[in-house]
C-alpha cells in the first residue's frame, strides 16, 4: 500500500514538473514570437529552437529573461531594430514606484542614450502601477540592451518587454533600490559645473553646507530646489538679482539639489564652482 502511494506521488510530481516545464516553454516561445514578425519566426523556427536550447537558460526566478532573449535574437541576426526611414515610435514605461522619481529617472536615461526630443502622450496612475507614454521620431527602435545598461547605473532593471508593433514597445521597470545616478558632493571636494542648457542635478545627502561661486562672465539669477529621496520638493530658493556667490544650508531631509537660473541657463555663460562642507 505504501509503495502504491509513493508511486502515485512520484507520478503526480513528475506530471506537475512536466506541466511547469511546458508552461515555461510556452512562455518563452510566446515572448520570442512577440519580438519577431510572423514570417520571420516561421522561416526560422527550427533555427530558433536550436539557438534557445536549453530553454532553462532564459529564465530567472521563473520569469522569462526578456533582455537575454532580445540579446540572443540580435546576436543571431533575427531581430532588426532599424527602420528604412525615420518613423514615429511610441514607448510605454510601467513601474510600481514613485511617478515623479520615475519620470526623472527615465528622462535622464533616455537623454543618456541619445533621445533628447520626445513628447509625453499619456501618464496614468493606479493603485498598483504608473504608466508613462512618450512619442518620438527615430530611425531605429530603442535597443533594450542599451536601455538596460543605462538603467543599471541607477539600480533599476527591465523585467518585461512587450512589442505591440514595430513602432510601439512597452517596458516594465523594477525600481526597487533605484537612485538617481548623480555626482555626490563631499566635504571640501570642490566641483566645477560647466555651461549647460539643462539644470544641474546633484546628490547632497552627505553634506551640510554648500557655497556656489559664479564667474564674472555670468549673469546668474539663482534658482535652487531641494528634493527628498522620492523627489518630493522640500524647498525652493529664487533670487531676482544677479549673484556672484551664495551660501546654502542643506535641509536635513534633502538628498538631491537642482541648480538652475530663474530666467534662462543662457545667463550662465561660464562655469559655477561648488564648495561643499560639513558631513551628515
Amino acid at each position: 500500500m505504501v509503495k502504491v502511494v509513493l508511486s502515485l506521488l512520484l507520478l503526480f510530481s513528475l506530471s506537475i514538473a512536466d506541466e511547469l516545464f511546458e508552461s515555461q516553454e510556452n512562455n518563452l516561445t510566446q515572448k520570442i514570437k512577440s519580438f519577431l514578425d510572423k514570417g520571420v519566426y516561421e522561416r526560422n523556427e527550427e533555427f530558433i529552437n536550436i539557438v534557445f536550447d536549453p530553454e532553462s537558460d532564459y529564465y530567472t526566478n521563473r520569469r522569462v529573461d526578456v533582455v537575454k532573449v532580445v540579446e540572443t535574437l540580435k546576436e543571431n541576426g533575427l531581430l532588426n531594430l532599424f527602420y528604412k526611414s525615420p518613423k514615429e515610435i511610441q514607448l510605454n514605461f510601467i513601474t510600481s514606484g514613485s511617478p515623479l522619481f520615475f519620470v526623472k529617472l527615465m528622462g535622464d536615461t533616455l537623454r543618456n542614450i541619445g533621445y533628447y526630443r520626445y513628447v509625453t502622450t499619456a501618464s496614468t496612475l493606479s493603485s498598483s502601477e504608473f504608466t508613462w507614454s512618450i512619442n518620438l521620431t527615430s530611425e531605429y527602435a530603442t535597443d533594450p540592451l542599451v536601455l538596460q545598461t543605462e538603467l543599471n547605473k541607477s539600480g533599476s532593471k527591465v523585467i518585461d518587454i512587450d512589442r505591440k508593433s514595430q513602432t510601439e514597445w512597452t517596458y516594465v521597470v523594477d525600481m526597487g533600490g533605484s537612485f538617481l545616478n548623480l555626482v555626490e558632493l563631499e566635504d571640501r571636494v570642490e566641483i566645477k559645473l560647466k555651461r549647460s542648457l539643462y539644470a544641474h542635478w546633484l546628490n547632497v545627502s552627505k553634506i551640510e553646507k554648500l557655497k556656489i561661486l559664479s564667474s564674472r562672465r555670468n549673469n546668474w539669477y539663482p534658482y535652487i530646489a531641494y528634493y527628498d529621496a522620492s523627489l518630493h520638493l522640500l524647498k525652493v530658493i529664487k533670487e531676482d538679482e544677479r549673484y556672484r556667490k551664495i551660501d546654502l544650508e542643506i535641509p536635513k531631509e534633502a538628498k538631491y539639489i537642482k541648480i538652475s537660473d530663474l530666467y534662462s541657463l543662457k545667463n550662465v555663460k561660464d562655469e559655477l564652482t561648488l564648495q561643499p562642507s560639513g558631513n551628515r
